[in-house]
């Protein structure tokens, strides 16, 4: 059977979450090398597609905030810590993307300008113009507020056509499929249903705020090599989830 013709992305610009365990690899805590350059290939070939690409990524292999406040630390200084770990993981990022040729540009919420840019949306549109990929770290800047809604929020701010978040899971289901061997995975599912039924997606404030500037959610594995590239072009297992038909 012959392979059907290439598609080029329906997207010009998109933003890519990826969460800090996946950094992890296989180890219990931290950042494998190895792994991180494999998913720097996977955004460089992402980008030879012809996309401009904003990364954010989660701080969760390092520390995470509300772990900390779980365990008796001040919520607010615990989110603070859990933003600087997305920083050493925007950083990682960076190093290995750069060493596959990609020009890369970090911008903190958090202004440390010994490492990286503070967020500015002119200047972070100016790199996508000149072909970098833009890695916001800090999330929005402020305590409890999770990753995903930084996510949103720059994916709003930079007005992307998708918000596309890497997991360990390949898609969303109506139950825990690690829980529940029957679980059943939507090809689509609106805002509205993943917030009434509280579908484990992203947070309720960052769905509601893609829901209000009509972003859609692409959730597919990270994990299974090349499968960003596939998703992009409309291939692989996804979810997307998008305002109702």
């Amino acid at each position: 059977m012959s392979r059907p013709a290439y598609t080029p992305p329906a997207y010009r610009r998109v933003l890519i979450k990826l969460s800090g365990e996946v950094l992890m690899g296989d180890q219990q805590f931290g950042i494998d090398p190895g792994f991180v350059a494999q998913m720097a290939q996977e955004v460089k070939d992402a980008k030879e597609t012809g996309l401009e690409i904003c990364l954010v990524i989660g701080g969760g292999n390092i520390f995470r905030g509300m772990a900390g406040a779980a365990k008796g630390m001040d919520r607010a200084q615990a989110d603070y810590m859990g933003m600087l770990a997305t920083v050493m993981n925007a950083l990682a990022m960076q190093n290995a993307l750069e060493q596959l040729g990609v020009a890369t540009r970090v911008q903190s919420a958090i202004e440390m300008d010994k490492v990286c840019e503070p967020v500015i949306r002119r200047r972070a549109e100016r790199h996508l113009e000149k072909g970098r990929v833009v890695i916001f770290a800090a999330g929005v800047g402020a305590p409890y507020f999770t990753t995903d809604s930084g996510a949103a929020l720059r994916a709003a701010e930079m007005r992307c056509d998708a918000l596309l978040k890497g997991t360990s899971v390949d898609g969303v289901y109506d139950s825990d499929p690690k829980r529940n061997p029957a679980a059943k995975r939507f090809e689509t599912v609106s805002y509205d249903t993943v917030l009434a039924e509280n579908l484990k997606v992203m947070d309720a404030s960052a769905v509601a705020l893609c829901r209000d500037n009509n972003i859609p959610i692409v959730v597919f594995s990270i994990r299974e090599r090349g499968n960003l590239a596939r998703v992009l072009v409309g291939e692989g297992t996804q979810t997307t989830v998008q305002q109702e038909a």
